[in-house]
């Protein structure tokens, strides 16, 4: 497994503003997209391309096409904050959902709903913006190895080192990228310095 810190200067200054506990949550919303856009670009640089011959207004020139389907799995409630990118860049992409709840005594989350399309010879993008203990992931990729999926990478917001060590551990197959590292877990499992329950960050709920 390897992990990619996108150090993109425009990443970090999105992540600065979803990390301010003044951000409201329209404006969070905004930022959790443009910051999801560009970490999904790293994580599809490496996709395949076929070649083939297009006509511009002018000759025929060689062009390229995709050559391997994306589907998007975003972890329920908080990934859906981060469809909207996935499907602006990828209009055909198609979309699976995995829900799981964190029980916030125990830090261990509970799977509640799965729908998956086929994921089968496609890159499989999961979405969880907040990789806090490494559980939900784990439980997530157990899912999609469990389907068919045979090419999967994690797209997350920020990670904690235990999550990261977990996923390195049970999937060194599956890449991790996210916009920071953070330090640390506090002992109610969420992340340092983090930014907060992204779920609640991004709809404006409270948290239990």
């Amino acid at each position: 497994m390897a992990l990619h810190v996108v150090e993109h200067p425009l990443v970090k200054h999105i992540l600065t503003r979803l990390r301010d506990v003044e951000t409201e949550p329209a404006r969070f919303r905004a930022l959790a997209r443009q910051l999801t856009f560009l970490l999904a670009i790293e994580a599809t640089r490496d996709l395949p391309l076929r070649t083939h011959t297009v006509r511009t207004p002018l000759e025929t020139t060689e062009g390229h096409s995709l050559a391997k389907a994306i589907v998007a799995v975003p972890i329920l409630r908080a990934g859906l904050g981060m469809m909207e990118a996935i499907t602006e860049l990828f209009p055909d992409v198609r979309v699976g959902y995995i829900g799981l709840e964190r029980d916030e005594q125990t830090a261990i989350a509970r799977a509640y709903y799965c729908k998956l399309p086929p994921l089968e010879s496609s890159r499989v993008l999961l979405l969880d913006p907040m990789l806090a203990t490494g559980g939900s992931a784990e439980q997530a990729l157990e899912v999609l190895f469990n389907a068919g999926a045979e090419d999967v990478a994690h797209i997350c917001v920020v990670a904690a080192p235990q999550g990261v060590e977990r996923l390195a551990r049970r999937f060194p197959q599956v890449p991790i990228y996210a916009a920071a590292l953070d330090r640390d877990l506090n002992a109610q499992k969420f992340i340092l310095p983090g930014l907060g329950d992204f779920g609640d960050r991004l709809y404006g709920t409270v948290a239990r």
